[in-house]
């Protein structure tokens, strides 16, 4: 038992000292990326900062992912508890959760990791800004195979830099964070159309009820 507290304390101690770093230094990679790079070569990433990013992209990605990213403190517990209602097939990760995975941890569905990102994100949203969480998602998030950060995406995509995105674009790029390996933001299906449009429609009522206030000037 003196053992597996003391373990639990060098991890906790880790955790910390890392969670304080990335509050100023941004992460040079993550293990996921490491193991893309490994399987596919040099990968397309270019980092920006937040005030580099259109706010309609900003707010988009929330509108996507997680609508009421200013009112919790990491974890979702309604969104949580609708997800067990649902079934397996609906997720409830929260944008600060999806930070934790990406930035620190390894994809997959084990209770190890599980566990890790729901301890792990409480702590992320004392240190860290709301704001910053929402710098880092949008870096390290995937958008298509081998492409990290909204910069990239906005290039490939689309031709311009992330802080000249229009609200069009934002919603496009947000529509395929679920499943950027099988979704193309440039040729949209119907199906992703019609996700551009609700997250548009999202992206305009967060503003306007101010549930962006947390990451927004």
């Amino acid at each position: 038992m003196r053992w597996l507290l003391r373990g639990f304390a060098i991890c906790v101690g880790i955790a910390v000292v890392l969670t304080l770093l990335f509050a100023v230094i941004n992460p040079p990679t993550s293990i996921y990326m490491l193991s893309e790079r490994s399987r596919l070569g040099p990968l397309d990433r270019d980092w920006v900062p937040i005030e580099d990013i259109a706010s309609v992209m900003a707010r988009s990605a929330v509108a996507a992912e997680d609508a009421n990213f200013c009112l919790h403190w990491g974890l979702d517990l309604k969104a949580i508890e609708a997800a067990l209602d649902a079934g397996a097939n609906r997720g409830a990760s929260t944008i600060s959760q999806q930070v934790i995975k990406n930035v620190f941890l390894w994809h997959g569905r084990s209770w190890v990791r599980k566990s890790a990102e729901a301890l792990w994100t409480p702590l992320s949203e004392i240190i860290w800004t709301k704001r910053r969480i929402l710098e880092l998602y949008l870096n390290v998030a995937e958008f298509d195979t081998g492409v990290f950060g909204v910069q990239a995406a906005a290039r490939k995509y689309f031709g311009v830099d992330a802080s000249d995105l229009s609200a069009l674009q934002a919603a496009r790029l947000a529509a395929v964070l679920p499943d950027p390996k099988n979704r193309d933001a440039a040729n949209p299906t119907s199906y992703l159309r019609r996700r551009t449009s609700s997250i548009m429609d999202g992206a305009a009522t967060i503003a306007a009820d101010g549930r962006a206030g947390c990451f927004t000037d």
